[in-house]
């Protein structure tokens, strides 16, 4: 450790930390590309060429020229995973209750069940209640 100076450790980390941040940018940049539904087939191809070509100048350029665009894209996607997230939930919900309030059948018969304890409802009743529930 004593011939390679701490300063010389310093930059060796922070080269490949730069390193690691440019292929993040240079992935982040390709699958916009892809994921762009305005850009053409050959606009696409463009593009990943030149980012393939010139990778410094390629990125850079495609950041300063479609950066805010890129944003929207993201934040529209977002926008659409937590949109077909909830829609996920509220079909599960209705799947599982059979209703849009989100309880289930095992709500209702929790609640069959203590109309019976305290003697609202016959056994007979509770057995009818419980059979139509669960068909």
């Amino acid at each position: 450790m004593d011939d390679y100076p701490l300063l010389n450790l310093f930059l060796t980390m922070m080269y490949v930390f730069l390193w690691v941040l440019w292929f993040f940018l240079l992935f982040k940049v390709v699958t916009d590309v892809f994921q762009d539904h305005s850009l053409g087939g050959w606009a696409k191809a463009a593009w990943v060429i030149f980012v393939i070509v010139l990778p410094y100048v390629g990125v850079f350029v495609y950041l300063i020229a479609r950066g805010k665009g890129m944003g929207r894209r993201e934040a529209e996607q977002a926008r659409e995973r937590e949109a077909a997230f909830k829609q996920y939930v509220k079909q599960a919900a209705r799947d599982e209750g059979g209703t849009d309030t989100g309880t289930g059948h095992v709500s209702d018969l929790a609640k069959l069940a203590d109309l019976k304890d305290r003697g609202h409802l016959s056994q007979e009743e509770y057995e009818k209640a419980k059979r139509k529930l669960l068909v």
